[in-house]
């Protein structure tokens, strides 16, 4: 199977390659200089001469915050919604699958019960979260053959994330202060990327959620035990968030997501996160 990868430089993009190629699987991953997603004759161009049984979408504006600023916001409606909707258009023509990779932030973020990954209750809390539910809708509306893994909390070896935080800041101070009032579960992309790959291999296309088992937790639950199993004996203060500070963007309080899907579906589901975080410190050096 031929498959090409969107945001091959990123934390997900950079495994789904691995991944495929492991497999015996075509990978043809792609980047902003190999393929700028905004631009429509680009995207038709270069999928349409790679011609690929599927499209595993993994390209996106992520940071979250500075989707806030005015000067921005064209921005991320551009590489998250218009971007998305080229990629769509051209899988269309030429009937090859998508894999569109989406978030927890399509919800608003209240309440204690997991968000079902066919919930239609959508109020998302920021502009990131918008932008993303509008590329769920372009797929949706455009696409039979796709899959929306929405995904929460991402770490991996190719890129920044709160595990990488936790360490610097670590290394720098006794203490520090993280959340205890949101609630999720994180996901480890090279774990994601055996997940989405499984899935692009079959036919059981719609809505999926897809985090690492091991139950919810806070992030400073998250902290407390990326520095104990580094090792690390900093101190982690839990505060609320409104106690932390506002952003400029709003976080959503529950971001759990219901995973049950997977096993009625027949994939296996992820690792649990404690082991995926074992795992990645060896990967990763600090």
């Amino acid at each position: 199977m031929k498959v090409l990868v969107t945001g091959v430089k990123g934390q997900l993009g950079y495994d789904v390659v691995g991944e495929l190629t492991k497999r015996g699987h075509e990978a043809v991953g792609v980047d902003i200089d190999e393929m700028d997603i905004t631009d429509a004759e680009s995207v038709a161009k270069v999928i349409g001469e790679a011609a690929p049984d599927a499209v595993i979408h993994c390209a996106a504006w992520t940071a979250v915050d500075a989707a806030e600023d005015e000067e921005n916001i064209s921005k991320v409606r551009a590489v998250n919604v218009d971007g998305t909707r080229n990629i769509a258009e051209i899988c269309k023509k030429l009937n090859c699958r998508m894999v569109y990779i989406s978030t927890d932030y399509v919800f608003n973020g209240q309440g204690s019960e997991p968000w079902q990954p066919d919930c239609k209750e959508y109020s998302p809390l920021n502009v990131y979260g918008q932008s993303k539910l509008d590329g769920e809708l372009a797929v949706s509306e455009i696409l039979e053959k796709y899959f929306i893994v929405r995904i929460a909390w991402v770490f991996g070896k190719n890129g920044n994330n709160f595990i990488k935080t936790m360490l610097n800041i670590g290394k720098k101070y006794p203490e520090l202060r993280v959340v205890c009032d949101q609630i999720g579960t994180p996901t480890y992309t090279y774990d994601l990327a055996r997940l989405l790959v499984d899935m692009v291999e079959t036919e059981k296309y719609g809505y999926y959620h897809a985090t690492n088992e091991g139950g919810y937790i806070s992030w400073y639950d998250f902290a407390c035990e990326i520095f104990r199993q580094a090792g690390y004996d900093t101190k982690v203060n839990p505060v609320t968030t409104e106690e932390y500070g506002i952003s400029k963007a709003a976080r959503p309080f529950n971001s759990r997501l219901d995973k049950s899907k997977l096993i009625e579906n027949g994939f296996e589901p992820l690792p649990p996160w404690q082991d995926a975080l074992a795992r990645y410190l060896k990967e990763i050096e600090y």
